[in-house]
């Protein structure tokens, strides 16, 4: 293994003033830009199916083109940091991103719109591991905290902000717009980021590649991202081609442990699990997230299948959850070297919990302004939750480690938001069913409520037909909304039982885990 020479050069001193700003915005950008094209697209696949003359089903391998390729790129972030630097890295990963946005555009075709996702994915899975190393890296290590608030800002108001910005595009201009807007915003970030930070550039150590170790994560991540993508439309494991993938994907990441452990020089660092702090803080990490990104995707759905939304309209009733996340995220990162980072979880937890059982107890005739209500008032825990998390996890760990403690949790904050879609979505969908079939057992002669709405119907001069009709379609609204109930209580439950897990992590935690060591 030779290392370039400048191993033993001193860590550059951070930036100040107006370098640090311009590197901060360019850095906070191109990882919005990232955040936003995982969601932007969801509420285009209709109209760029029918743009191209596929069905929405087809369609949706726009998505799961991306994330596949996303999460196969974000764990192998830090071997490509090390082997390239971390500079050049991430403006390389930009400038791909930028040019395969534009190809997405100019698509004319299922298959290469495909192919152009599939790469644009590629090419943003270092970039939102490399922006927050590169932020780390660039602040002074008692504004850390800071950094890494305005870093989580962005990650999290992105998604918030993707299904109202997609909607727009598409209702106002056409769909290649939602992938055009990545081009001066790329451009701009990966300059800015070159400028300031070329002569920056992180030490460089030439390491053979593992073939085994890649070809173990790319078929086994690449199969179960595609089982989660597509596991609901093919009923799961009633379909013969989902329970192989189920099996591709279990034998190839069980081997893919066992081999990187014992590899020379693995493509995935897996060692950093032996650090308590960073097990710790992932576990919540991934498991916190899979509940939070529960509610963001059924929340939406069950307002525009079953109350009847637009997409703008489900879209503004669940944006305000970024406004107490936007205004809270630089007052906690200013103040975190004096709070117990664990407590701040914990209150994060209890938040979530409080607000998922306040949506648990909605019935159909909700409100638009009672919806938006325990929105507002979740997004105070979405910075206490993503921000003091990152600084336990990296609690420890030297510089040289950053990018793949960041890359590899990055990785299972994707895996558990793409698990949290297709598992929520398929237990929403279950227990409607359920309760369609209890609530069906009450439509009938003897019970009072039913007969009298039944007469009522037919005073309307309805048919007996449409009569039953409407009924049916009452009794699946209302069954869909104790279905979504049932989810969100479910979520409030996991968030209860993360709690005792966050306390597992030894302080201190430092400024940013104290593990840059400038």
């Amino acid at each position: 293994m030779a290392a370039v020479p400048n191993e033993a050069a001193p860590p550059p001193k951070p930036l100040h003033g107006g370098a640090l700003v311009l590197l901060t915005a360019a850095v906070a950008f191109s990882t919005f830009m990232e955040v936003l094209d995982m969601t932007i697209v969801n509420v285009a696949v209709p109209h760029i199916a029918g743009s191209l003359g596929v069905s929405p089903s087809e369609g949706t391998w726009t998505i799961s083109s991306y994330a596949m390729a996303s999460a196969i790129m974000q764990p192998l972030t830090g071997w490509v940091a090390k082997r390239f630097g971390e500079v050049r890295t991430f403006v390389a990963s930009v400038l791909l991103f930028v040019v395969f946005s534009m190809l997405c555009g100019l698509a004319t075709s299922m298959p290469m719109l495909v192919f152009a996702r599939l790469m644009q994915g590629a090419g943003s899975g270092p970039m939102v591991a490399l922006s927050m190393t590169l932020l780390l890296s660039s602040y002074p290590k008692e504004r850390q905290g800071i950094a890494l608030a305005l870093w989580a800002m962005t990650v999290v108001v992105a998604p918030i902000f993707g299904p109202i910005l997609g909607g727009y595009l598409t209702d106002n201009f056409s769909w290649p717009w939602i992938f055009y807007i990545n081009l001066p915003v790329g451009l701009l970030a990966a300059a800015i980021t070159w400028a300031l930070l070329r002569k920056r550039e992180t030490r460089t150590v030439r390491m053979p590649i593992d073939m085994v170790g890649l070809g173990l994560l790319v078929v086994g991540v690449g199969a179960l991202q595609f089982m989660l993508d597509n596991g609901n439309d093919h009923d799961w494991f009633a379909s013969p081609m989902i329970t192989t993938l189920g099996i591709v994907a279990l034998v190839c990441l069980t081997f893919l442990v066992v081999w990187e452990l014992h590899a020379k020089h693995p493509v995935v660092d897996l060692s950093l699990f032996r650090q308590r702090n960073f097990t710790v803080g992932v576990l919540a990490l991934s498991l916190g997230m899979f509940a939070f990104f529960g509610i963001n995707v059924v929340f939406p759905l069950w307002l525009q299948t079953t109350l009847g939304y637009t997409a703008t309209w489900a879209g503004l009733a669940t944006a305000p959850v970024g406004v107490l996340a936007f205004l809270v995220s630089p007052l906690l990162g200013r103040n975190m070297h004096r709070l117990e980072l664990r407590a701040v979880v914990t209150f994060a937890f209890v938040m979530f919990a409080a607000t998922s059982y306040w949506f648990s107890t909605f019935d159909s005739s909700a409100s638009f302004s009672t919806l938006v209500l325990p929105r507002f008032v979740m997004g105070l825990a979405i910075p206490c939750f993503f921000i003091p998390l990152n600084q336990i996890y990296l609690a420890g760990l030297p510089a040289t480690d950053i990018a793949s403690a960041s890359g590899l949790a990055n990785f299972f904050r994707t895996m558990g938001s793409s698990m949290s879609t297709a598992i929520t979505v398929t237990l929403w969908e279950h227990r409607g069913t359920f309760h369609h079939a209890v609530l069906t057992e009450s439509v009938s002669p003897d019970h009072p409520a039913a007969t009298g709405f039944l007469q009522t119907a037919g005073h309307w001069g309805l048919l007996s037909r449409q009569v039953l009709g409407l009924a049916d379609q009452l009794v699946n609204r209302e069954a869909l909304t104790l279905a979504v109930n049932d989810v969100f209580f479910g979520c409030a439950v996991l968030f209860v039982a993360l709690i005792p897990v966050l306390w597992f992590a030894r302080p201190p935690f430092g400024s940013a885990g104290g593990a840059m060591g400038h």
